[in-house]
Formats: structure tokens, sequence, C-alpha cells
């Protein structure tokens, strides 16, 4: 039995969290990764090991970071030998609304390379095996519409590096194709507080008024996603950037 193993950024909460579940329930490994949340990884690791008897690691690290993407790296293959499904499900993300102007050189740095670089850093150390196996899964996450690179009041870094990263995930499908590689990137819609964690039965009494389905979209909506883009019998699916949105105009927030 070939089991796979995935590494997931940001994975001790929220829509991580989500996505470590669904897939421990298949079988699959997972390097957990977080920054701040180590108490919520170890608690996931916890429960993860208890109820589906994966094989599972934390490790620390800010994928902004470069030295800590390679900490990151050389920590998982030490103890799985490779890693077979990338998710980089973290991002740093500044809740203050900020004209491009006012963002601090600090800041806009920060926010590229946790979206955008961190996503080279860790597909350049992890491709190579997964070449030598023909087989890999990308996941990256994006907002809404982001291939069609909109502008975003008042998010201009976020907006820049996640367009970016669009364009990377598919170039990063052009090139790998040919070694059983795929890349894809989902776009979350409004997403927000304890329903990042949540399911969607979860939702089954709750009528949200904004949105045009008329329920809170839930990390499960996410996650269900991710687990069919990973799917052995994914493979003619690449290159893809899927918004799973409820509809709702997550950039038009502003205006209304």
């Amino acid at each position: 039995m070939n089991i796979k193993t995935a590494l997931i950024t940001g994975g001790a909460t929220g829509i991580g969290k989500r996505t470590a579940v669904g897939l421990a329930e298949k079988g699959i490994n997972l390097v957990i990764n977080y920054r701040s949340s180590e108490k919520e990884a170890l608690e996931l690791v916890g429960f993860l090991n208890t109820q589906y008897g994966t094989e599972n690691q934390i490790v620390q690290g800010d994928i902004a970071k470069q030295e800590d993407c390679v900490k990151i790296v050389d920590i998982a293959v030490t103890k799985f030998s490779s890693i077979d499904i990338l998710i980089h499900n973290a991002g740093p993300y500044i809740h203050e609304r900020k004209k491009m102007v006012d963002y601090t050189f600090d800041e806009w740095n920060y926010l590229i390379n946790g979206n955008l670089n961190a996503v080279f850093y860790l597909t350049k150390l992890l491709i190579p095996k997964m070449r030598e196996k023909k087989w890999g899964r990308i996941i990256t996450l994006g907002f809404d519409r982001v291939e069609s690179t909109p502008g975003w009041v008042n998010r201009s870094a976020f907006a820049a590096a996640k367009t970016g990263l669009a364009s990377l995930t598919k170039t990063i499908a052009l090139e790998e194709a040919k070694n059983g590689i795929t890349a894809n990137m989902v776009c979350p819609g409004d997403i927000v507080g304890e329903w990042k964690e949540k399911m969607i039965s979860d939702t089954r009494d709750i009528f949200d008024e904004q949105s045009p389905i008329g329920r809170p979209g839930t990390g499960e909506d996410i996650s269900r996603v991710i687990e069919f883009l990973i799917d052995e019998n994914s493979s003619f699916l690449t290159g893809s950037v899927i918004p799973v949105t409820g509809s709702k105009d997550v950039l038009g927030k502003i205006y209304q």
C-alpha cells in the first residue's frame, strides 16, 4: 500500500486544520507546520494519532522566511523521506485596511514573501523527490477572481502576491506535467472566524443573508475540493484556479 504524506503550511488552525482532518481520514500522513500555534498543533496531532492512526509530525516555522522553509522541509523529509503533497495554506495577512502607499517596506516584503516566495522555496525543495516518484500534488490558496488580476482596494500587497502565485501555480503545472505532478489553486470565499474549522453539516440550521446560497461557507467546503484535487484519479486536473465562494463577491464587500 502506497501511503502518501502531505505537508500543510499553517495547518494547526482554521482551514488548514479542517484540511488536515480530511486528509487523515483518507489515511494520509501529515506534516503540520505552524508559526505560533504550538498548543493547537500538538492537540491536532494527538487527535489525528488517536482517531486515525496516521503518522504525523509538527514543525514550527515562519514560511515568510527562506531559512525556515528550508528547516521545515529538512525536518519533514527526515521523518518521511519525501513529501508527496504540498498544501500551501498559510498566507500572511494584515487585517488593517491600508492604501498601498501606507504599507511599510517590512509589511510589504512580509506579505510578498509569505504568500508568494514561500511557494517557490518549498516547491523548489520538494519537487525533485516528486519527480523521482513520478507523482506529486501541489495546492495553493488564492482569492476570488485572482486569475484575472483584479485590483483589491486596501489589500494591494496581498492581492499582488496572490495574483503572482496564480501565475506561478499555472507555470508549475505546465513545467511538471510530464513528471506526474499537478498544481492547482483553490480560492476560498468569505469564510471567517470559527467557520474555518466547521463542517458543512454545521450550517444546516444557519441562514446567512449575505450569502447568495443562504448559508455560510465552511472549512469543509475548501477541504473537499482539496481532497478531490489530490486524488490519484485527478491527474487531468492541473493548472486550474478554482473559486469556492458560494457566488459571493468578496472583493466588493468594501463597497457594500
